[in-house]
């Protein structure tokens, strides 16, 4: 059985890899590790398809290691252990290179197993995953490591992939396969800058083509149809999925409404509401705040509606949401008030309570001055007066800073106002 196009035109040098040009172009940090042949223990870093597994063969290559390969979700410690008594045998003479594909999937014992051979060189690592190895990784082997971070390729990029593709297919088969305008174009930015799926695409669109006396016509419908729908890559509990939710809030943080719903139409896609909408609660408290503090009760009506309508229907309370937090103004004042009560609370000052503020109860004999002597501010004008609310030993803390809003600045002024007549 032949194998898949994608793996029969795998990359054989550097030059050929699809993107990462930030790391393996002319002068570029492994580019430059790799040509030395001293490689050390790495991680590679970045989504599927991006060619990990492509440089890691290269690299085993132009070093003449023996290379294994182990997948983090099928190898077990006896693998490990098969690996390991390969060390010193005629075979590994040049070395023992370990491939390891989704590293994040070995157990903590299992990545422990490998430390001392790493660590004396006996073995040389090159751990891949897709998710953010500072997290996926146990602590002890990664810092044994370098990491490099794969990038998806642009479209331009895999484009050029694509035409070798079919490039390759019209000498396998010898047959011209004409594509409609733009065929290219389209599985080359609808693979979500995976190029092992766009190719695998391209595969598919060959086999599926139209055959005409001129050769095997492949047309938009044809590529719409069979075309991955790849463009989103998200994982709910993945690396992507808080990628997604942190880039929805730091777009409606910095006011961009478009963005934010670009975001959110990828939740959406994915069918993920209940994530976006408990943000949505989040990021009208701690982005919007005090700014228009009436933000919370309307994201929470937007945010009821669409969990009682489900999707599709949902999309349009949660676009309401998202612009209505994205143009409104912006205080994190109350955010950044509580973190610093918080911080003296955990820092050992959360220590007694102002005589006048403690609840009613008999005074013992030890009490120099008896009474609790609270002045009710509803008995004052202006519902206020001056009295200590403060642990003694936090008298005249300020966490709170009046944010540079019109709401705030004009609480500031009322405020301001009464506090002087006193």
């Amino acid at each position: 059985m032949p194998s898949p196009l994608a793996e029969q035109i795998r990359p054989s040098t550097l030059d050929e890899v699809v993107g990462q040009k930030h790391i393996l172009g002319e002068g570029r940090p492994l580019r430059r590790i790799i040509g030395s042949g001293h490689i050390p223990n790495m991680i590679f870093y970045g989504p599927s398809g991006t060619g990990k597994t492509t440089v890691a063969r290269i690299i085993a290559q132009n070093t003449n290691m023996s290379l294994h390969k182990l997948n983090g979700t099928s190898a077990s410690i006896a693998d490990i252990k098969d690996v390991v008594s390969s060390i010193g045998t005629f075979g590994s003479e040049n070395g023992i290179l370990l491939y390891l594909d989704e590293i994040q999937y070995f157990n903590k014992k299992q990545q422990q197993s490998l430390l001392e051979y790493i660590e004396k060189g006996d073995i040389t690592l090159i751990a891949s995953t897709t998710e953010n190895p500072y997290f996926a990784v146990f602590g002890a082997v990664i810092s044994r490591c370098t990491v490099f971070e794969f990038k998806a390729p642009d479209p331009g990029e895999i484009k050029n992939a694509v035409t070798r593709a079919w490039d390759k297919l019209c000498e396998m088969n010898n047959t011209k396969y004409i594509r409609d305008k733009g065929v290219d174009e389209y599985i080359a930015s609808g693979c979500g800058g995976d190029v092992r799926k766009a190719l695998n695409t391209v595969e598919l669109s060959a086999m599926s083509g139209e055959i005409t006396g001129e050769g095997v016509r492949i047309t938009m419908d044809t590529a719409e149809l069979l075309a991955q729908r790849s463009s989103m890559r998200y994982d709910r509990d993945g690396d992507q999925h808080y990628d997604i939710l942190s880039a929805l809030q730091k777009s409606i943080r910095g006011s961009d409404e478009n963005a934010a719903l670009h975001y959110a139409a990828r939740l959406m896609t994915a069918g993920d509401i209940i994530s976006l909408t408990r943000r949505l609660l989040v990021i009208a408290c701690e982005d919007v705040g005090l700014a228009y503090p009436q933000a919370i009760t309307i994201v929470k009506a937007c945010v009821d509606s669409a969990l009682q309508l489900g999707l599709p229907e949902a999309r349009i309370p949660i676009a309401q949401a998202i612009v209505l937090l994205a143009t409104a103004p912006k205080s994190n004042s109350a955010v950044e008030a509580i973190d610093m009560a918080m911080a003296d609370v955990e820092n050992g000052q959360a220590v007694g309570f102002p005589r006048c503020l403690q609840n009613k109860h008999f005074d013992g004999e030890d009490a120099l001055v008896k009474g609790q002597f609270y002045k009710y501010p509803h008995d004052f004008p202006d519902h206020w007066v001056e009295q200590q609310y403060m642990p003694d030993g936090l008298v005249g803390r300020v966490y709170y800073r009046y944010g540079d809003n019109k709401q705030e600045q004009s609480a500031k002024v009322y405020w301001d106002k009464i506090k002087r007549k006193r």
